[in-house]
């Protein structure tokens, strides 16, 4: 240590970007291989969800007990289990050869991932002097941003030549490197052996959280509350959150979650933004691969170009963010973004099967960009009148809702496509009879034959091809008014802009 600060702090940025890396980059770079993914298991779409949506649920569950375990067992030690754990799972869920064996592989491997990100903050900021703390954090963003838009692309090109396994194989190597510079360059920090953890809340929580998921996920399929599972799981959901809030509210030493961060307008306005951001652009993130392969017939490695400005679009939005911070309004920007979301959903959900290239690119990329721009100034506004000494809790729960938020909107995504799909395919079956005229006349008729089992083949290939480009449309569409219905809330945020702030890193959490 040279100065209070490591001696190798170039190594130790190097290493923390690439384990930041590996968490972003299995956002996206998994979401390309769900619909191969979903041949090897013989799953439905929503069951596959699960590969992502476990992810999501076990992270922001493990995320607010990051700063708990590097305090009492050590930033260096739990930062190495972290990635060990990553790997090791990765492995696993490369390997894995049931849904239930890989869900169970990724809910490990969200939990291990969960602290890469917080505690890579944490590194970063004691590795360089404040001066250079600009500098160093811009290399980091780099590193955790840039697997947003290498996912799709990377994916694409290892399913189509290699397999979806190899998706999850590819952690190992740069994994491994960044263990190994972990190891060899990070300094421990001390051990605070006394520090308490609340267990009743968190164990609380994660009730809740679990089984608000899988009520979501399983509904549906169950018919809802008409069935004892959905009635078991909502109880249990309810009463872990009723337990969990409960406890926080009246207990006075160490709450696993402060909950009275919620009397802060701007803090509580800030949750409802990060919220409703997992809630429109990370189902899209989901439903986009399979829709370009089933519906649209493009091969895997193209579905991952067209992906790619998605990731793009979000980095330069980020970057244009944080330019315009303190130069214009955040509650501008947040309109902004809010705007172009609804944009690129309302122009998707006008798509045809036949939708050319062109249109897939333009609507991603502004989804991205739109995307981009609500992260940093919804966090800023956020953050700009929360106390220092209570931003941790704060980026905890921040994060927490947008992880928790995003995996119910993925569920309940899937939920409303399936259902309205189903809808307008049943309507359309019978309204189809010899003698309606919609139907084509002439030599074209013939392939719509309904007196040959050849035409019933190819005319029930369309309905369901027209169902669910249906059903894509109804998802779209609520996903762009939901967009719109944050609007009216930029009127609740206070008139503070002198206090609005770039967001400290460790109070930023990006997929």
């Amino acid at each position: 240590m040279e100065g209070g600060y490591p001696r190798h702090p170039l190594l130790i940025t190097i290493s923390v970007m690439m384990a930041s890396f590996l968490y972003s980059l299995d956002w996206t770079i998994v979401a390309v291989a769900l619909p191969h993914m979903q041949g090897t298991f013989s799953s439905t779409q929503d069951q596959i969800s699960w590969v992502i949506t476990s992810y999501i649920v076990a992270g922001a569950i493990a995320l607010p007990t990051a700063g708990w375990l590097a305090r009492r067992f050590g930033r260096k030690r739990v930062y190495m289990w972290s990635i060990l754990v990553f790997l090791l799972s990765s492995v696993v869920c490369g390997a894995a050869n049931s849904l239930e064996v890989e869900i169970a592989a990724r809910i490990v491997q969200g939990f291990g991932g969960a602290f890469l990100i917080p505690i890579s903050n944490a590194i970063i900021l004691d590795t360089y002097p404040p001066e250079q703390h600009g500098k160093a954090m811009s290399l980091w963003a780099i590193g955790s941003t840039g697997g947003s838009f290498v996912g799709p692309f990377l994916g694409g090109i290892i399913t189509e030549y290699m397999s979806w396994h190899y998706t999850f194989y590819i952690n190992v190597p740069i994994g491994a490197l960044a263990l190994i510079g972990v190891a060899m360059f990070l300094p421990e920090t001390r051990r605070e052996r006394d520090q308490p953890m609340d267990w009743i809340g968190f164990l609380s929580l994660a009730l809740g959280v679990g089984c608000l998921q899988l009520m979501f996920d399983r509904g549906h399929r169950l018919d809802w509350f008409e069935d004892p599972e959905i009635l078991l799981e909502a109880f249990l959901a309810a009463l872990g959150f009723y337990v969990f809030l409960a406890h926080s509210f009246t207990t006075r030493k160490h709450p696993f979650l402060d909950l009275s961060l919620f009397s802060n307008r701007n803090f509580f306005i800030g949750l409802v933004f990060s919220a409703g951001y997992g809630l429109v652009t990370t189902p899209v993130m989901v439903l986009m691969p399979t829709f370009l392969q089933d519906l649209r017939g493009y091969p895997v490695d193209t579905v991952g170009l067209l992906q790619a400005p998605r990731g793009i679009g979000l980095l330069v939005g980020m970057v244009m963010g944080g330019r315009l911070l303190g130069k214009v309004d955040a509650r501008t920007q947040l309109g902004v973004g809010l705007l172009l979301l609804s944009v690129s959903c309302f122009e998707m959900a006008r798509w045809t099967p036949e939708v050319g290239g062109m249109p897939l690119l333009w609507t991603n990329l502004l989804q991205g960009l739109g995307g981009g721009m609500l992260l940093v100034p919804n966090q800023a506004i956020a953050f700009s009148t929360v106390d220092a000494a209570r931003r941790t809790e704060a980026a905890a729960l921040f994060n927490l809702v947008r992880s928790v938020a995003a995996s119910v909107g993925v569920s309940a995504a899937l939920a409303y496509y399936l259902n309205t799909a189903s809808t307008h395919r049943s309507y359309m079956t019978e309204h189809i009879t010899p003698y309606d005229n919609n139907l084509p006349q002439g030599s074209a008729g013939s392939f719509w034959n309904l007196d040959t089992p050849e035409g019933l083949a190819a005319l029930s290939h369309e309905i369901d091809r027209q169902a669910s480009m249906l059903g894509y449309m109804g998802d779209f569409r609520l996903f762009a008014v939901l967009a719109l219905l944050g609007l009216p809330l930029l009127f609740f945020v206070g008139r503070n802009s002198d206090r609005i702030r770039p967001p400290k890193p460790g109070e930023m959490h990006i997929e």
